[in-house]
């Protein structure tokens, strides 16, 4: 009797061992073949599911996505403003293992996407839904008056973001001059400044 397999769970497979090849090694790192060892299968299955090393690629990246706007829909449900806002940005900070990953995983890309038009258009798309979504909170926190600061929500939307990929890059970058504390109070002192 032949083997019965699950497409769509080996195709997650293959996607979780490209992030931790990405995560432990690199970008560069992550070839097919290194892929296809960590998932303990053959570049073939791999051929099966993907039509080349960049689409396994935009697919881990597509996957982290939707873990982390899962992860963040669950933490802002019933809230709004500046405490959504709060739980938006601390979320997309390293403050853990799961997000240092995570962010391993989108600083790896930040490169191959310059040279990568395909990457590009999913990290900017991506990157808009999560400066469109600060930028709401922003106005909400303005519409009932927890905002001190008045300058445009726009630009204080791209500082806030900046902020959240500086910090992270200086933490995975480095680590003896930034802790998780570190970071966390800094984003909290920049909100609190709001």
């Amino acid at each position: 009797m032949p083997k019965i397999v699950d497409h769509d769970e080996r195709r997650a497979e293959v996607l979780s061992a490209a992030r931790r090849v990405i995560v432990r090694d690199g970008i560069d790192a992550a070839t097919t073949r290194a892929i296809a060892k960590e998932a303990g299968y053959s570049n073939g299955v791999l051929a099966h599911y993907f039509a080349d090393k960049d689409e396994i690629l935009l697919s881990a990246l597509r996957q982290s996505h939707q873990r982390i706007r899962a992860r963040l829909t669950r933490k802002v449900e019933g809230v709004t403003g500046l405490a959504a806002l709060r739980e938006v940005l601390l979320d997309n900070l390293p403050l853990d293992g799961e997000r240092t990953q995570e962010s391993r995983l989108e600083v790896s890309f930040w490169s191959r996407s310059l040279a990568s038009e395909r990457l590009a258009e999913v990290q900017r798309a991506e990157a808009d839904e999560l400066r469109a979504a600060v930028r709401e909170l922003l106005g909400q926190a303005r519409t009932a008056g927890e905002l001190r600061a008045d300058g445009n929500l726009d630009d204080l939307a791209e500082h806030l973001l900046a902020l959240v990929d500086g910090l992270s890059l200086h933490l995975l970058l480095y680590p003896g001059r930034l802790t998780r504390v570190d970071l966390e109070r800094l984003m909290l002192q920049a909100l609190d400044r709001l």
